[in-house]
């Protein structure tokens, strides 16, 4: 009798310590697919619908910038990619776009970014670095001398189409003038990840997994002390 109340614990122990990794590898996938996507790469149809939308007079897009997103949406693999924002801030204070006042620049610019990195977010876009500027150039030649940037930061999209809908989003027109108002210089291009030590894939994946095993070992233990 003993050993079948030892076999019958052992066996209710596996099944739920299959439920418990079977519930964080589900949860994982959800994440997953949330953070990958598989919509596949913009159609031509797409492609032209949102350059339409860049030509809106509250964008304002350029010829020259129209043409590059071109480029860079018919180029569409589908897959995440990364974007090198180098940003140099009016010196001093700036006039708030809608009361006037005078405020720093960095409080201005909070104005645009406390809008977009939410909706960001939620697109399973984020700051992959950020930091502001420790020095000068230390290193270049064949480009313009230093302006003097304020930092820098690489944001990682989930997609082409992720970016192309958050700047033709409706809903940003009116915060874009902050961005107008802080921001002196800027200069900003996309890089295709070559390879990405780590990343949400592989600490999500880490979470839930430490996560599980906490939860089959507080089960064990529970269990031995009945």
């Amino acid at each position: 009798m003993p050993f079948q109340a030892t076999g019958r614990r052992r066996e209710a122990d596996l099944v739920r310590a299959l439920w418990i990794w079977g519930i964080a590898l589900a949860l994982y996938g959800v994440f997953w697919l949330w953070y990958v996507g598989l919509r596949g790469p913009l159609t031509a149809a797409e492609v032209e619908r949102q350059l339409a939308s860049l030509e809106a007079p509250a964008l304002g897009a350029t010829p020259a910038q129209l043409a590059t997103f071109r480029a860079f949406l018919e180029a569409d693999d589908g897959r995440e990619f990364f974007m090198l924002n180098l940003i140099r801030l009016h010196p001093g204070e700036v006039p708030d776009p809608v009361s006037g006042a005078p405020r720093p620049a960095r409080s201005v610019l909070e104005g645009y970014t406390g809008k977009f990195m939410p909706a960001l977010f939620r697109r399973a876009g984020h700051p992959a670095l950020f930091g502001r500027a420790a020095g000068g150039y230390v290193e270049h030649w064949g480009v313009e001398p230093d302006p003097g940037w304020s930092f820098a930061g690489v944001i990682r999209y989930r997609s082409r189409r992720d970016v192309v809908e958050l700047v033709t989003d409706p809903r940003f027109a009116e915060f874009h003038r902050y961005k107008l108002a802080a921001i002196a210089q800027t200069l900003a291009f996309p890089l295709a990840p070559g390879f990405v030590v780590v990343g949400p894939r592989v600490t999500v994946a880490l979470a839930f997994a430490l996560l599980a095993a906490l939860a089959q070992l507080g089960l064990r233990v529970g269990g031995a002390g009945r």
